[in-house]
């Protein structure tokens, strides 16, 4: 009996439901990559108040060496993540926040910096994508 138990206990452990994952989303879609090659790039992406996303800073040929916050945002926190970030909407988020980062790495072969500038805004209102090459 005591058998009987256990395994019906073990397989309905195993085929009851597993609880939703609340994995962040990506922050930004269709994004165009930095150089590392003292360029800056200017990115934006759209979150609703009080959600949250996260976003990874490496391209298929980069090696970064740091990320780092050289503007923080004001409505909201930002939060480093390896070679990215996570970026939290403070639940009064309205209008646009911004926020600057530095992208220290290697490019295949060439080493160097870009500046990351991303804006913010809540869903609804339009934004602008655009790249400014220095």
């Amino acid at each position: 009996m005591l058998r009987i138990t256990i395994f019906a206990f073990c397989t309905l452990a195993v085929l009851a439901p597993a609880p939703a994952a609340n994995a962040s989303p990506n922050c930004m879609r269709d994004i165009k990559p930095y150089r590392l090659a003292g360029d800056t790039m200017e990115w934006s992406m759209k979150i609703a108040p009080g959600a949250d996303c996260i976003q990874g800073l490496r391209w298929s040929t980069m090696q970064i060496y740091s990320v780092s916050v050289a503007q923080k945002p004001n409505s909201g926190e930002l939060v480093l993540v390896g070679p990215g970030f996570r970026y939290f909407a403070k639940p009064d988020f309205q209008g646009t926040d911004t926020f600057t980062l530095v992208v220290v790495g290697k490019n295949r072969h060439t080493e160097g910096t870009s500046t990351v500038q991303i804006t913010i805004s809540r869903p609804g209102a339009p934004i602008v994508v655009s790249a400014v090459d220095n």
